[in-house]
């Protein structure tokens, strides 16, 4: 698609005015057009009601599936009680189901933190930053946002999708679900006189009744287990959880409860880093690449002497630390300059120091 035609009377009106703080520096620019705070502002709006729209679409499906095991397990024990005996395997049979239903749940759970992520994310960084002056969003909020839109990724895992939507809803219904068999087996029709009797209630075909129940028990120990193991994991950023850490020594305390913290820092940002890249540029026109890269990506540059063995000429190389949102302006305003320099784009491990994962943050990891 081609970009509109901009007459020289209207490129002079965008462009930065004196006297005029926001248009001196405008928050975005894009062949020859400014984008202004207001037109920025407004631009978030429409993202964050997207994005609530989408949470609110998959957190209704999660509901359903909700519903659809609530239902069966009532239609199912209504069934079995009004069966004669040896109907408590439908019971055994919509366990199975439900667990279906679990793990279908687990998936849509994952989907909606995907969208709740990034409704957190604006709401912290964006409109919470607002409300307290002066205006100082998270240095990487707009980068992680960024990037999240690029390249969605789950912002939690499987396990704690499942552990999480087991404890909340499907405990409760798989603990009813074993209640109504045992019941069934020991008091439908009649009560059982011994425990013999009621195992030999429990038989399913050919599978005796102590196999059914050692199985059953096995079977319930292990969600038991995953919903136990599973609470310590505490990336759903849609939940409501205490997530504060405390941050260096001697940067001011804060108490919840009445036990210093120190430092309160957000809990929803991602234990994750951001994907940081190291690049390359090997160039015969090292300082026009260079201030391009100073003026309009405004990362840092190193520039180092290399030579080419090959052809034995000597060329600079430029060293450049980026995020993987950034990689795009990259190439192109290398092209522009040099459209013969040489680029590599590699995944670095950690990048330190501004602009990244500021060096003090760092301190805590030493302990």
């Amino acid at each position: 698609m081609s970009s509109p035609e901009v007459t020289s009377d209207e490129e002079e009106a965008r462009k930065p005015q004196p006297g005029n703080p926001a248009a001196e520096e405008p928050v975005w620019t894009y062949r020859g057009y400014h984008l202004g705070a207001g037109e920025f502002t407004t631009a978030m709006v429409h993202l964050f009601r997207a994005e609530v729209s989408r949470a609110n679409v998959w957190r209704q499906r999660l509901d359903t599936t909700t519903n659809w095991a609530v239902v069966i397990t009532v239609a199912v024990i209504s069934v079995a009680f009004s069966g004669p005996s040896g109907h408590h395997s439908v019971i055994i049979l919509s366990t199975i189901l439900i667990t279906l239903f679990l793990f279908i749940e687990a998936r849509r759970y994952r989907y909606y933190e995907l969208w709740s992520s990034r409704v957190r994310l604006i709401e912290t960084d964006f409109y919470a930053a607002m409300l307290v002056p002066p205006f100082q969003p998270a240095a990487d909020w707009a980068e992680s946002l960024a990037e999240n839109l690029l390249q969605p990724h789950f912002s939690i895992s499987t396990w704690e999708a499942f552990g999480r939507r087991y404890r909340r809803n499907y405990m409760w219904i798989y603990i009813i679900l074993g209640l109504a068999w045992f019941a069934k087996i020991w008091f439908h029709p009649t009560t059982a006189q011994s425990w013999s009797e009621m195992l030999e209630r429990a038989a399913i075909g050919g599978v005796p009744g102590p196999v059914v129940l050692v199985v059953g028990l096995a079977f319930n120990a292990i969600l038991m287990l995953v919903g136990l193991l599973t609470v310590g994991l505490q990336e759903a950023s849609g939940e409501v959880l205490p997530r504060y850490f405390a941050g260096a020594e001697g940067e001011g305390e804060a108490r919840l409860d009445g036990r210093p913290l120190g430092r309160l820092r957000a809990w929803f940002r991602p234990r994750g880093q951001r994907r940081q890249l190291m690049a390359l540029i090997i160039t015969d026109r090292a300082q026009a690449v260079a201030n391009r890269i100073l003026t309009d990506m405004r990362r840092g540059v190193t520039a180092i002497p290399g030579k080419g063995m090959y052809t034995g000429q000597e060329h600079a190389v430029l060293m450049c630390a980026l995020t993987v949102t950034e990689v795009g302006q990259l190439k192109t305003l290398v092209s522009s300059e040099d459209p013969q320099a040489f680029v590599v784009v590699s995944p670095a491990q950690e990048v330190l120091g501004k602009g990244f994962t500021p060096l003090e943050d760092t301190k805590g990891d030493q302990k």
